[in-house]
């Protein structure tokens, strides 16, 4: 009896160092749909040359909506939802295929999203957890947001989480770190604003400690050795910075005018 089919869905932007890795960790998928948001390295020669489907998609539309183009071109009966920096691990793959043998109804697939920071993988933290990446292709898929983006939960849907870990490899440099970190924050006080929400310096700090003790203490990150530190430390300046640059927008008359270009 042959097994229910997959397609791998991935969005890409300047992704060539881990996205060979992340293809080659698939080539057990019926497709490959990569849909690319204007790369200018090799990003999408690497996933021409491995046969991947790829589309490009340069008007940014956040990544819900990217994700939910991506599906739009896949034709299998499951889809796994995949970033250009991870990585399947074997014990996974065997997992997903021992699934896809007898697939469960309306039911929504979780894995372990296991991350590599500066110099090792982090176990605790609030970085080990699982979420759904696996699901019906006709069943349900992402939702709008910008970023933070997350599969749809349709009423009565199932949950099933697989063993094996999804390797996430995600920063690269403290640098490399700091550019994502900006563009999420952005995003956040992008979809803020555009609700009317308003925010304090006062709120800022108060967010940034509470992340710094929650990831270090409460979910122990001191577990994860000086990364654990350096990370709760820099997520909690992230925090802060995206309840300041949504304060400035609500407190710089300027930010509003015509021809105005803020948060360049």
């Amino acid at each position: 009896m042959s097994r229910a089919t997959i397609s791998a869905i991935i969005i890409t932007k300047n992704e060539e160092q881990i996205l060979p890795e992340c293809l080659g960790s698939l080539d057990w998928v019926d497709e490959i749909i990569v849909v690319d948001s204007g790369s200018t390295d090799r990003t999408v020669e690497i996933a021409e040359q491995a046969g991947a489907k790829v589309y490009v998609n340069a008007d940014w539309p956040g990544f819900g909506k990217q994700k939910q183009l991506a599906q739009s071109y896949a034709s299998k009966d499951w889809i796994l939802a995949i970033d250009a920096d991870e990585v399947v691990s074997p014990e996974l793959k065997q997992s997903i295929l021992t699934m896809l043998e007898n697939p469960p109804q309306n039911t929504l697939v979780e894995v372990n999203e296991l991350t590599w920071v500066f110099g090792r993988f982090l176990r605790h933290s609030g970085w080990y957890y699982s979420h759904v990446r696996i699901y019906p292709r006709e069943y349900t898929g992402y939702d709008d947001a910008l970023v933070h983006e997350g599969v749809i939960r349709p009423q009565g849907a199932k949950t099933q989480v697989l063993d094996g870990d999804l390797l996430h490899y995600s920063y690269r440099s403290i640098n490399h770190y700091l550019v994502k970190s900006a563009h999420y924050a952005k995003a956040w006080a992008d979809a803020r604003e555009a609700k009317g929400k308003k925010s304090s310096l006062t709120q800022a700090i108060v967010h940034g400690i509470s992340c710094f003790l929650k990831m270090y203490l409460l979910k122990r990150g001191f577990l994860d050795g000086k990364q654990g530190f350096l990370i709760a430390l820099l997520s909690a300046h992230s925090t802060f910075v995206k309840y300041a640059d949504l304060w400035v927008r609500n407190n710089d008359s300027r930010h509003n005018l015509p021809g105005s270009t803020p948060n360049k």
